[in-house]
């Protein structure tokens, strides 16, 4: 009698945690409310707390391997503004150029993927230097979960002293332009903010739009943007509300949307559109020769 009784007991409680389980709901992204309430006001800061959560990494389904061959560019370091050693890949222009394309990776890392798109925007642009900034300090990522732990680590701070030294490296006579992916989407404005009169064009691939309007309104080029009308971060809401900062802003935005998720650009994601990379792909290569006139 004992023994059946224990029996129905734990049949029970296997079916409690089982139905607790599969009731729980699927991780979600952190609320505007949140972010105002909980969080720093700065949107690199929400980035790093959203970009640790589950939900933003179940974004990302684990890259596809891929191997650079035959790469042109070089690695080089710098001096970071704090003094520090800081790291780039870097593909110079044949003739002497004060252009430089910053290059500003996905939350993965300076992998050979963004090597293999700086290698191509070098081919692509005319008489540019090209630079992709290692944000990670060398280290790179394969899976979500080793990518949130580097975003975890990215502290906002360590992140502005390479950019800065960035542009030291590139001179103050470098007219510079940015492109990047994702975290680097929203670090490729970031980078045209701190780039100030020097910033010449911003390309963003579904990065996190800057809401501070102050810091809009100290833009000094324009900004052509690409998103998914399926992603939740940025959300379309965030992007329509981008577009109407930049507006009040009295800044150039030229936003593009595709029906596409996070990551479409990506030959390595799941999610990858190939119809919608390749517009995005056209279109940014026109807008960066069209402001390197």
């Amino acid at each position: 009698m004992r023994k059946i009784l224990f029996l129905t007991m734990a049949a029970l409680a296997t079916a409690a945690f089982l139905s607790y389980r599969y009731k729980t709901p699927e991780p979600q992204l952190l609320t505007p409310e949140c972010y105002i309430s909980c969080y720093n006001a700065d949107v690199r800061e929400q980035f790093r707390q959203e970009a640790s959560t589950m939900a933003f990494a179940n974004l990302h389904e684990k890259p596809a391997y891929f191997k650079l061959d035959g790469g042109v560019g070089k690695p080089v370091s710098f001096k970071a503004a704090d003094g520090s050693t800081a790291m780039g890949y870097e593909i110079k222009s044949s003739k002497k150029s004060n252009k430089w394309v910053f290059v500003i990776q996905e939350w993965w890392g300076l992998n050979d993927y963004i090597k293999r798109e700086s290698e191509t925007l070098s081919k692509e642009l005319d008489n540019v230097n090209v630079l992709a900034i290692d944000l990670y300090d060398g280290k790179v990522a394969a899976t979500p979960d080793s990518a949130m732990k580097l975003v975890q680590a990215a502290k906002t701070e360590r992140l502005e002293t390479i950019i800065k030294g960035a542009l030291a490296y590139a001179g103050s006579d470098a007219k510079i332009y940015t492109i990047g992916w994702c975290f680097g989407g929203m670090w490729s404005l970031q980078t045209t903010l701190l780039a100030g009169k020097q910033a010449s064009g911003c390309v963003m691939y579904y990065g996190r739009p800057e809401t501070n309007m102050d810091k809009l309104k100290s833009l000094n080029c324009d900004v052509i943007g690409f998103f998914g009308n399926q992603d939740r971060s940025p959300s379309p809401e965030m992007v329509t509300k981008f577009e109407a900062d930049m507006q009040t802003a009295g800044k150039k935005l030229f936003a593009n949307k595709y029906e596409a998720n996070h990551g479409f650009a990506n030959p390595s994601n799941p999610s990858f559109n190939k119809e919608a990379t390749a517009d995005a792909h056209a279109k940014a290569i026109s807008f960066l020769k069209e402001h390197m006139k």
